[in-house]
């Protein structure tokens, strides 16, 4: 991006080896379109040209994000004796407005003498620190040597020498500040707490600089009334704060204002609850026994059933003078009655009646010995179910779908996700469970959710390991068996934030990585979040039987009660139809008989 003719521009394309592939005519950088891929842009201006200056002017952020520069001076390089000093600092003088920041690529050629250059870059901390020179390589008959101390140029220049970053830390709680490296109360603000550490370890030991930090009451929603951005990412996107010292989610509108760097805290909100006994969610007098064995069950008892009727007609063909017909004890060749008598024993309430012959009473003793067995099968497995937690509640779906009353932590985050949700479960989540009728909603204090969730059948969404610092406190170790967590929000773990386009980005980036590598983030996150308690109560202590657990017999007896009356009524309301014709049909008849008789 020069005014040289073509022949001076072909020269310098020989004399860089042909490795530049474009030449523009055009001196205005807004013919350059940002791609994110687009990492390899190599420009090279001249001063001696009159828009030079203009031109890197109006290049602003591109002079220390994406682009390299070469910026050459023709009036010193054509020159036969250059003092290189008066050239660096009359390129420097030139140069010392413009935002040459601290991840600026900005080449000098300084010509020594003929055949020797000099190549030098050129930086500095802020727009009101001097420039700083470090030297590049030295350029002699063609060869390039390389003079960096260190290839990567954000290590190169790692020591920021005292610079003062801003910070932005969000405090829910006043009384955090006085609490942000002692680990008490490390269920209160406890992401900020972390991090609050990294960015000390982050900015002092790793940057070499010094870090004031402002502080605010949220993370940052934009406000559809001013149209701007509040709390840290305000402050972030308004240049006010450098670093967000307070994770925050990653989400889709967040991205154009702020620059996601590295995950710092790997702590997540979810719905937190003890499981429900497994008749909350399931019928458990149908789940001891597989359908196939309920379908062999029932064929045994239809097939006993059937050979009994085929032997009790046979014995009753055959006279027995020692046998009363009308004894009430003997088994009559009825399906009716057999199929009662064997559905009787299914239940081990014996029969009234037996069979008479050998062979009908083989059939039923061996009929009774196998329901018995399955008899005993059954009723333990009742007994374990019934002390048995239910696992059936593992999505959004089944949690909305369950008899469970639901709460979340009241704190910033969580009453805006809640009332901003649109996915069609979330949102009937907040409407149907969260939400009242009355227009309140169930956003409460930690200590009340916690303690709700030890009672049971309540599901409190908070950040987890503020929830298990208390539920370790408080809870007897029997009560912290069969937890069970769902994440309802559609994020991923917190990541640490900085400007967008910040100069200190790649920076803050490995500085990141490595106090994760060196097991410093490791450490902090073990020592502020408590994990999940472990069950050590040998699995809770005895439930008792409960009207839910027996509910499905409760049903039984109602129907059937209810079935058996209006077979009743119906026999009754029958029963004097029948008589009522029988008595209007004799009437009928006597009346015609005494017509007859008068004729």
């Amino acid at each position: 991006m020069t005014c040289w003719e073509i022949e001076e521009k072909a020269k310098y394309f020989t004399a860089f080896n042909g490795r530049f592939l474009t030449s523009f005519s055009d001196d205005h950088i807004s013919q350059f379109v940002e791609d994110i891929n687009d990492q390899q842009t190599f420009l090279i201006v001249d001063l001696r040209c009159p828009n030079t200056k203009h031109l890197l002017a109006a290049a602003g952020k591109l002079l220390y994000i994406k682009y390299r520069w070469l910026i050459l001076d023709t009036e010193y390089l054509d020159s036969n004796h250059p003092d290189a000093e008066e050239q660096l600092q009359s390129i420097s003088a030139k140069l010392a407005d413009l935002p040459l920041l601290i991840s600026s690529e900005i080449y000098l050629v300084i010509k020594e003498q003929e055949g020797s250059y000099r190549v030098e870059q050129i930086f500095k901390h802020s727009m009101d620190h001097p420039l700083a020179v470090e030297s590049f390589a030295t350029w002699i008959n063609g060869s390039l040597l390389d003079e960096r101390i260190a290839k990567v140029t954000s290590i190169r220049r790692l020591n920021l020498e005292g610079y003062t970053l801003k910070a932005s830390l969000v405090v829910t709680s006043p009384d955090t500040l006085n609490h942000l490296t002692d680990y008490k109360d490390k269920h209160i603000d406890t992401i900020t707490k972390v991090n609050y550490i990294l960015t000390n370890c982050l900015v002092q030991h790793y940057m070499g600089a010094r870090v004031n930090y402002s502080i605010v009451s949220t993370w940052g929603y934009f406000n559809t009334t001013t149209k701007r951005w509040d709390g840290m990412i305000g402050e972030l996107s308004q240049n006010v704060a450098d670093l967000g010292a307070s994770p925050l989610f990653f989400t889709t509108d967040r991205i154009p204002v702020i620059e996601y760097v590295a995950m710092t805290s790997a702590t997540r909100s979810k719905f937190i609850f003890r499981s429900p006994k497994l008749s909350f969610t399931e019928n458990v007098f149908l789940l001891p026994f597989d359908n196939l064995v309920w379908i062999c069950t029932t064929a045994v008892i239809i097939l006993t059933s059937c050979l009994l009727v085929v032997t009790a007609r046979a014995e009753w063909d055959v006279p027995l003078t020692v046998d009363d017909p009308t004894d009430g004890s003997i088994l009559r060749a009825s399906f009716r009655d057999t199929l009662l008598m064997i559905y009787g024993a299914t239940c081990q309430q014996g029969s009234s009646t037996l069979p008479r012959s050998y062979s009908a009473r083989t059939i039923t003793m061996i009929s009774f010995t196998v329901l018995m067995f399955l008899y005993v099968c059954y009723s333990a497995n009742i007994v374990a179910l019934l002390q048995s937690p239910s696992t059936k509640i593992r999505s959004l779906e089944d949690l909305l779908a369950s008899r469970l009353k639901f709460g979340a932590h009241d704190t910033v985050f969580n009453r805006y996700y809640f009332t901003h949700a649109a996915e069609p479960t979330r949102r009937a989540i907040y409407e149907r469970k969260i939400k009242q009728q009355d227009g309140s909603t169930n956003f409460i204090a930690l200590e009340q959710g916690i303690d709700r969730i030890r009672k049971g059948l309540y599901a409190f969404h908070v950040e987890q390991g503020v929830g298990y610092k208390v539920m370790s406190e408080t809870y007897q170790e029997d009560e912290k068996c069969g937890i069970q967590e769902i994440q309802y929000l559609q994020v991923i773990d917190p990541y640490y934030a900085i400007q967008k386009n910040s100069s200190f980005k790649e920076h803050v980036k490995i500085g990141l990585f490595r106090l994760n590598e060196h097991g410093i983030q490791h450490r902090e996150n073990s020592n502020l979040y408590t994990k999940k308690p472990k069950c050590t109560g040998g699995g809770g202590k005895f439930v008792p039987v409960s009207l839910v657990d027996t509910e499905p017999a409760i049903l039984v007896i109602v129907w059937g009660a209810g079935l058996a009356a209006a077979i009743f009524i119906s026999e009754l309301v029958w029963m004097r139809g029948v008589r009522a014709y029988q008595d209007w049909r004799g009437s009928h008849v006597v009346k015609i008989a005494s017509t007859e008789y008068i004729d």
